[in-house]
């Protein structure tokens, strides 16, 4: 019997494949190292093109929405405050609302976020060409705009969010993504250029000429509206259309390299998940992540601090150094020096670690901060700080998107059966970016209305003047140094990051090899 029993285990042994064996009676293998996936310069190409429709579209609006809507639309102050105000209101409010529905979508052969930056395209770009066009109906223009300024902000954030959280999905490898994110921030930045240097140049006719007498403005308003003839009206209408127009074109174009030159892959171990959390249970997840919210914290200030140097700039330029006719320069000069210096932060980093950049590419902006808050007015000093603020501006585009891959491999790991979150990482760290956004306009706008700014004028009381160096200077340098000690908090060094790195590849691989024995299973049951 004994034989028999020991000869029909043999003979059975010999029938079935090596995998579905028991692990003492499997055949020796040697196991292949697994390959490391990179991403080839065209995948990174096309995926840093995705970033440019949101920043130069995004550039256009901050720049010239409000003159547009004043001098072009002929909107009422008051309402063209409040279609500022609720739009952007509505921009911060829509992202972690996008958030939580891509959280819910289930993949498709397209993936679970390419769906989304796919249908909300055409939309969007005939939303953006209607902020842009006069009414025949001066009784509800104030609706219209505010109609699609809201509209176009939804669905640009239907675009922008997927994309965001879409640098989880390119590749597993944090080297793969880190070079990925330092090739769209160079694109983004190149973004920023490319909108402030068509919207300027297409419609430069729109400029209104500044008062000498500010207390007329008034009576020179209305002089100036019996004067304008139609014709010249409809022209500088026609030109924001024209503008509008090869902006949409060129949001189109980028969707479409990215939607065919990228790939979204699905991790390995999230295939074995059946269900994803709930939205609310994620974020309450995600909000009591250390490392996220130390993350937050830090560049919530430092973006505050950038943001109103951004904000007054051109006020700052006309008003206090007295360059009235070079701040489109100036601009260009930081962006500039943003977009030749972002290659050398993502060696920086890879080289010295992400927060090392962190400390020295931010607070390389304060001595220079400094020499503005306490020198003349001096044209070549000031292309001077703008090339290096241009410097700090780089890394404080490349950094945050830089990092926030690494702390959603740390929830991970710590969170092993929470997938779909990543859509909650990035648009409320989006959130809280256009909050501060909103918080630095609320400021500065205030500050300035306290100090007696004159609308149009040709020049501004010595307070304004005050004002604007202390809102360009001492505040960002007190912010900056503030979101520096934040991010002596913040835990996850190049140590950690090469620790997760490798358990992140351990459970890879464990999900990998457990995808092979439901194979084997599935093979014996026919076999059987």
């Amino acid at each position: 019997m004994a034989k028999g029993e020991g000869a029909e285990s043999g003979s059975a042994a010999g029938l079935l494949p090596a995998g579905i064996l028991p692990a003492a009676e499997r055949p020796a293998q040697v196991k292949e190292p697994k390959k490391k996936q990179q991403l080839s310069i065209c995948n990174k190409l096309c995926y840093a093109v995705g970033g440019a429709p949101y920043q130069v579209t995004g550039c256009a609006l901050g720049f010239f929405l409000q003159i547009y809507l004043l001098d072009v639309a002929q909107v009422n102050p008051f309402s063209a405050s409040i279609i500022l105000f609720v739009g952007r209101a509505w921009d911060a409010f829509t992202d972690p609302l996008v958030g939580f529905c891509i959280s819910k979508s289930s993949w498709t052969r397209l993936g679970r976020l390419m769906p989304w930056i796919i249908f909300s395209t055409p939309l969007a770009i005939i939303a953006y060409f209607l902020i842009w066009f006069v009414p025949d109906f001066p009784q509800g223009q104030a609706l219209w705009y505010l109609l699609f300024y809201c509209l176009f902000e939804t669905l640009v954030t239907c675009f922008h969010v997927p994309y965001s959280a879409l640098t989880m999905f390119i590749s597993t490898e944090q080297s793969e993504r880190d070079s990925a994110t330092a090739y769209r921030m160079t694109v983004e930045v190149l973004g920023t250029v490319l909108g402030t240097a068509i919207q300027g140049q297409i419609v430069g006719q729109a400029d209104t000429p500044c008062l000498q007498d500010p207390s007329d403005s008034a009576r020179a308003m209305e002089g100036a509206n019996r004067t304008q003839s139609t014709t010249s009206l409809r022209e500088t209408q026609n030109a924001y259309l024209l503008a509008a127009g090869v902006i949409a074109s060129i949001y189109v174009i980028c969707a479409v390299i990215l939607t065919l030159g990228v790939r979204e892959q699905r991790e390995p171990y999230e295939t074995q998940q059946a269900e994803p959390m709930s939205f609310f249970r994620g974020l309450r997840l995600v909000m009591s992540h250390g490392p996220y919210v130390k993350l937050i914290a830090g560049f919530l200030f430092t973006s505050l601090a950038f943001m109103l140097v951004e904000g007054n700039f051109a006020l700052f330029c006309t008003y206090t150094l007295g360059f009235r006719n070079e701040f489109q320069n100036l601009l260009l000069a930081i962006m500039l020096s943003a977009t030749f210096t972002i290659p050398i932060w993502q060696w920086f980093l890879t080289r010295f670690g992400k927060k090392t950049a962190v400390y020295i590419g931010i607070s390389s902006a304060v001595p220079f901060l400094i020499l503005v808050a306490f020198m003349e007015s001096n044209l070549i000093v000031t292309y001077v700080v703008a090339v290096a603020a241009g410097i700090s501006v780089a890394a404080a585009f490349l950094l945050p998107w830089s990092m926030l891959p690494d702390v959603i491999d740390d929830f991970h790991l710590k969170q092993p059966q929470s997938h779909g979150t990543e859509p909650i990482f990035f648009s409320f760290y989006v959130f809280f970016t256009k909050f501060a956004s909103g918080v630095s306009l609320g400021i500065s706008t205030l500050s300035l209305d306290f100090a007696g700014y004159q609308t149009r004028g040709c020049s501004q009381p010595a307070r304004v003047k005050f004002t604007l160096k202390m809102l360009v200077t001492i505040a960002p340098i007190v912010l900056i140094l503030l979101g520096l000690l934040l991010f002596k908090l913040y835990p996850i060094d190049e140590e950690k990051r090469r620790q997760n790195k490798k358990a992140l590849q351990a459970l890879r691989e464990e999900a990998s090899s457990s995808g092979c024995s439901d194979t084997d299973s599935t093979e014996l049951a026919s076999i059987l």
